[in-house]
This record gives structure tokens, sequence and C-alpha cells, in this order.
């Protein structure tokens, strides 16, 4: 079986996390890398690469389209908030996109966005405000860009809140335990399973993780009531603080795939394989079966012998892993 998937942003470890997955599962489906840059370790997994603008540029999506139509893509897996986002938006012009619709991707998107949608719903979700509407409600407080960009631009209780604009959002910092929870939702708009990890970071990328299972009937409810009254479709993430009091408090949502992917996939919840078999084989999607278990992560070297960076192409490349 033939088949071409399109992952982008395969610069950063969750469209890797996703490639290697792929590799596991179907090695010969034939995988296209895309990212804002032309060389990066994605080039490593994948059979082609191609540089794209950044996905909010005016020629993204003529450039997105000319890349299906030449290489027969099959599948677009994003890998990136953004690019979720204007994927889904332009949808209509581009093979299967596996993500939900642009709308429910602008609330996950858009902290603001995914704090007003839960109040309004009574869904749990932390105290966010912008810096101009913030009155110094909180004891302790982070700032953080009100956008995607992952965990950087992050700011613990900053000397001067004069420096952040409105593209920003203050939230009620929680003391307590982090969790981060990844769940599934199937076309038929059921919970297919869900796993969650208490993790540790370094520069906002999971370094060490470990499967727990004791905050699953709390997420189970509170997924529940998120699915009622936001259109999600495919796999999301959504990152959790357990207060000392046992509370469990969302502070931000990942409206696709997440970075730990390749980790959950040793764990019982494969949701690169349930987004395949739905999307792409039109397959109902196996049930998950978690397990306990932790990880951790090593950063590694891939050694391109007598090639220039500028050479470096794809996985026809001769090279090793050190």
């Amino acid at each position: 079986m033939n088949k071409t998937l399109l992952v982008t942003g395969i610069g950063g470890n969750v469209a890797q996390g996703i490639i290697r997955t792929i590799r596991h599962l179907y090695p010969k489906f034939k995988v296209i890398g895309t990212n804002t840059k032309f060389v990066s370790a994605g080039n490593f997994l994948c059979d082609e690469v191609i540089e794209v603008p950044m996905s909010y540029a005016d020629n993204y999506i003529d450039k997105m389209i000319e890349i299906c139509n030449h290489h027969d893509v099959d599948l677009i897996i994003p890998a990136t908030d953004y690019e979720t986002y204007y994927l889904a938006k332009n949808r209509d012009l581009l093979p299967t996109v596996a993500c939900s619709d642009d709308t429910t991707s602008e609330i996950f998107l858009k902290k603001s966005l995914t704090h007003q949608v839960f109040k309004k719903h009574g869904i749990p979700f932390a105290s966010s405000d912008f810096p101009s509407k913030y009155k110094g409600e909180f004891k302790n407080i982070i700032v953080k860009p009100d956008e995607g960009r992952g965990s950087s631009g992050i700011h613990i209780n900053p000397d001067n809140l004069y420096t952040f604009d409105d593209s920003y959002i203050i939230q009620e910092l929680i003391v307590g335990t982090e969790i981060t929870t990844a769940f599934y939702v199937t076309k038929s708009n059921e919970l297919l399973g869900q796993i969650t990890m208490v993790r540790h970071l370094h520069n906002g990328t999971t370094v060490l993780s470990e499967v727990v299972m004791k905050y699953d009937h709390k997420m189970t409810d509170i997924l529940q009531k998120i699915i009622r009254v936001i259109p999600i479709k495919g796999s999301c993430n959504i990152q959790c603080i357990v207060s000392e009091s046992g509370e469990i408090i969302p502070f931000e949502i990942n409206g696709r795939i997440s970075g730990t992917n390749s980790i959950r996939a040793n764990f019982g919840f494969e949701d690169v394989k349930y987004t395949l078999q739905e999307y792409l084989l039109n397959e109902v999607p196996d049930k998950p079966i978690i397990k306990k278990g932790s990880a951790a992560r090593i950063l590694m070297d891939i050694i391109y012998p007598d090639i220039s960076i500028s050479e470096i192409s794809n996985n026809s490349n001769t090279s090793y892993i050190y």
C-alpha cells in the first residue's frame, strides 16, 4: 500500500516523534517533511524535505497546495499550533488535514479565548487576563504569549508588567503538580482514551516523564465536558496543575498531536496510529490500553561524513546516528 504523508514543522520534536512512529508502524509510507528552514534534524527522517514560508505568510497555503498536488499527498499532519489553524482554515483546498476545524483550532491557539469559552461553560481553567486589564488580583503570576509558541516567552512574577502588551496574558501561578494529558476524540465525537503523565521540562521540552493513573477519573470528567461544547477531532493535549487541595486546573490546550507522542506510544496511547487509522486508512482506531512506566530523553547526533550543511537533503544522505 503506497501512501504519501506530509508532516509539518519537522525541525521540532513534535514532528520528529510523529515521523518516528510512522516509520515504525508503516515503513513503506512516503513521508514529506516541511519546515521554515530547509535543514534540520528532521531531514534525517524524511524521504523529501521542502522549505515553506511561515504559516501566516500570504503564500503559505499556495505553497502547501503546490506541494500536495505535485507529490499526491494523501494526508497532512500538522505539528505546530499556527499551521494547525491555517491548514484547518483552508482544508477545502487541501488533502485531508488531521485536526479539528479552524474554529476549534483558534480557541486552543489563543489562551485568552480558551479561558473565555471554558468560563462560559463552567469548565475549570486558570484565571487569565490581559495585562491592560489586570488589577493585581493574584499573589503570584505567570505571564506568557497569548498565542502558541509552546513554552517560550514565559515570565514568572516579572518586576514590570508595563513591558507586556495585550499579545500576552497573565495567569495566576498555582502551586502544585503539573500534569499533561493527551486524549483522542474520534470522528464520531467519542473520547477514545487518554493518558496522563507527570513530566519534567528543560527549556520547554520534556526530559523526564512518568505515567500516572490516579487522576484519570477527574480528567475524564473534565474532558467529557470539553468535548460536549467544543467540536474536537483527533489528538489533543491538555496541561493542568493539580493544586495542593487536589483540584485539577487546566491552563493550556494544544489542539494537535503534542511533543510526548513518541513516549506515549510506548505506554499504550498511540495517537499517531489512531490518526492514521481514522484519517488515512478509514479504520476504526484501536482502543488504548495504558501501561505504567517512565521515560527519559537523551540528545543524540546525526553524523553526515564529508557533507556540508548546505548539501544535507533527506534520508538518502549518507549518515549515521552516534
